[in-house]
């Protein structure tokens, strides 16, 4: 349904919905609460934590003008609460100050204590008036633009009574299983009477999404492979002699991978696999065993990295393992003379293996005899972009790698259309990285370790989330870290590196710190993947609490790889209970799969993907709170449905409707 007929739409505000991604009414209804209010449970700010997010009853006393002059167009006004002083600010809302007054509101935002008293920042508010008439539970939108909550939740609600909501799910099993009504979910989950109805109808909601998915992924792969186009000819001697080229003994898990890939090569379908394993597992030597089963058997191969900096990388070390054979590399940096002099040899049969970033997938590379693709860190990378270079080649065998442990129940969804094999042992040479959880108070003492240890020789990381001035004020920005750090210690060489330099500027950087012409590295997480500098010995990382542990871990892996002890710090921004055992988590394990598995219990299903998903797909239910237990649910009732009991006409149409927007989705 059109948006413009939801009455507290309209046309006017049609534009506004749209930045939110809301362009109809049915992602209307899939715009889920961000939070929700009990407005029977106010906070004292005088005993919050900083970084906590806090429901107040105050008065605003006093309001000051925008300050323009500010790149985040700053809005303040200072409020009481009970006597109890404190500031409010809105960064880059400007149109706050005509819509607050003097006088009560109810405020909801993040406490920030770092200026000495407490500010709320970029609070939602509710004015306390006369025609105050919220009550119980209210759910809170996350907003960008002038639209306010009050406008949100009438549309939704409005949205509600047009759409028409029915279940994918056969009437069968909906009654087998007892499963509430999917319309009421919607309803109570935008509309609650109170919070035991939202978790409940959180749950129905995902449910739904998921048996979408996970049909979505059974109905791709139905149940049959497809035949083995490429003959490989390598035998397994051959590989046995092309592994003591890396001078080390395989572990059980990388001869066990090495031997799936073999096996797969030789059967009568071809491959289509992920290969998973924690960071220093040793997934890059198991590829690379698997690249050689191609070209001993003269065919061509293509290696896929998502940056630049990873992609050299990789070129270097294929170069260094096949002397022999012809290597070439492609980026976005290659000049166009060089590009034109690299597809031409592609295309002639010139080059056995191809390695590069995005470049590689280009239409007018044209790489004749591709047989064994390669997809470097898979998560980066959207199911389109694998698939545009597996089509490069007829029926080409297939390896996606990742060393972002994905728990067992994410990676149903997210690799549904592939075989699995785990690596979970860690070469023996590989040094445990000693993680410490920092206090605001011993900064400087560890600011002077890090002194010590440049002195020494070592280098190190120092990455946060951000890459500019945060909306919210309440995280460093990588630009303001960088600029603090080399003002507390000037005799410390700093680079900068974010992810809105470009690509050849990176690598010139990653080289430069490689080479020690930089001693320390302020970053944003550009250098989770797959970067590798022995001599950087430290990884401290700011706000910590804002991360999910994977993510944690994937930054710690990146010390710890050369033959020096290695340390990980994690900075709090939040004292808060969650955030201490979250990050003690982290810190007593080392184990990815482990720790994956511990945050998704933690955080919930809804929470897992967080910030880093990009599309559309389950950025509709990241907002949604329900245990993991749902997905294996939905599961079972995928594999019921589609066993062929029930009539799935209407279940293929939607779900593949739903795999479609999922090629694109990549986890950043």
């Amino acid at each position: 349904m059109d948006l413009s007929l939801i009455r507290a739409v309209g046309e006017k505000r049609v534009k506004e919905f749209n930045k939110l991604g809301i362009f109809d009414a049915e992602d209307l209804i899939r715009y889920y609460p961000r939070a929700y209010l009990d407005l029977t449970e106010r906070a004292s700010l005088a005993t919050a934590y900083n970084n906590d997010m806090v429901l107040v009853k105050c008065e605003v006393t006093r309001i000051f003008p925008v300050n323009y002059g500010s790149p985040l167009k700053v809005v303040k006004a200072n409020c009481t609460q009970d006597g109890y002083p404190f500031t409010v600010v809105w960064f880059n809302q400007p149109y706050v100050a005509k819509s607050l007054k003097l006088g009560e509101y109810l405020f909801y935002g993040r406490v920030s204590n770092k200026y000495g008293m407490p500010t709320l920042t970029n609070p939602s508010f509710e004015p306390l008036d006369k025609n105050y008439r919220l009550r119980g539970i209210v759910p809170v939108y996350s907003l960008k633009g002038k639209i306010g909550q009050a406008v949100v939740r009438k549309a939704v609600l409005e949205a509600l009574k047009k759409v028409k909501i029915d279940s994918v799910i056969p009437p069968e099993l909906i009654k087998k299983y007892n499963l509430p009504s999917l319309a009421r979910a919607y309803f109570d989950v935008h509309a609650p009477t109170d919070m035991d109805r939202v978790a409940e109808a959180s749950e129905r909601v995902a449910l739904e999404e998921y048996f979408v998915l996970i049909s979505a992924f059974k109905l791709i792969k139905g149940g049959k492979e497809d035949p083995r186009t490429h003959n490989y000819s390598a035998t397994a001697t051959d590989v046995r002699e092309f592994s003591k080229r890396f001078g080390f003994e395989f572990t059980d898990g990388q001869k066990r991978a090495v031997n799936e890939i073999y096996e797969n090569l030789q059967s009568p379908t071809r491959m289509n696999r992920l290969l998973q394993g924690d960071v220093g597992s040793g997934k890059t030597a198991v590829a690379l065993c698997g690249i050689f089963m191609a070209v001993k058997s003269g065919l061509k191969s293509a290696y896929l990295s998502p940056t630049e900096v990873l992609a050299e990388q990789n070129y270097h070390l294929i170069k260094k393992y096949f002397p022999e054979y012809g290597v070439a590399f492609l980026s976005g940096s290659t000049s166009a003379k060089e590009k034109r002099e690299i597809k031409a040899k592609i295309k002639n049969g010139e080059i056995d293996i191809v390695c590069g970033t995005h470049a590689i997938i280009q239409n007018d590379v044209e790489i004749p005899d591709l047989a064994f693709i390669v997809c470097d860190e898979q998560h980066r990378f959207g199911v389109a972009q694998r698939n545009a270079l597996a089509e490069k080649g007829a029926g080409t065998d297939t390896l996606v790698m990742s060393a972002t442990p994905i728990p067992r129940t994410l990676s149903l969804i997210f690799y549904g259309d592939l075989d699995i094999t785990t690596i979970k042992d860690k070469p023996k040479e590989r040094k445990e990285v000693g993680t410490s959880i920092v206090p605001e108070n011993m900064y400087d003492r560890m600011y002077g370790y890090v002194k010590a240890e440049v002195e020494r020789g070592r280098q190190a990381y120092f990455v946060c989330a951000k890459i500019e001035d945060d909306e919210e004020g309440t995280i460093m920005s990588v630009k303001e870290l960088y600029d603090t750090l080399k003002a507390k210690l000037p005799t410390v060489r700093f680079a900068l590196l974010h992810g809105k330099m470009k690509d050849k500027e990176k690598t010139e950087i990653m080289q430069a710190f490689k080479n020690r012409e930089y001693d320390c590295l302020v970053s944003t997480t550009v250098i989770e993947v797959g970067v590798d500098v022995p001599n950087a010995t430290i990884m401290i990382i700011y706000n910590a609490e804002r991360f999910g542990l994977s993510q944690l871990h994937q930054l710690r892996g990146r010390v710890g790889r050369g033959d020096e002890k290695s340390y990980c710090f994690l900075l709090m921004g939040s004292e808060s209970q969650t955030a201490i055992e979250r990050l003690t988590t982290l810190k007593n394990s080392s184990d990815g799969f482990e720790i994956a598995e511990k945050d998704l219990e933690m955080r919930g299903g809804g929470d897992f993907f967080g910030t880093r998903q990009s599309g559309k797909v389950l950025s509709e239910i990241k907002n949604l709170r329900y245990p993991t237990s749902i997905i294996f649910t939905a599961k079972k009732l995928a594999d019921e449905t589609l066993e062929g009991r029930f009539d799935t006409e209407e279940i293929r149409e939607v779900a593949m409707k739903k795999y479609n927007s999922l090629k694109d989705v990549v986890l950043n």
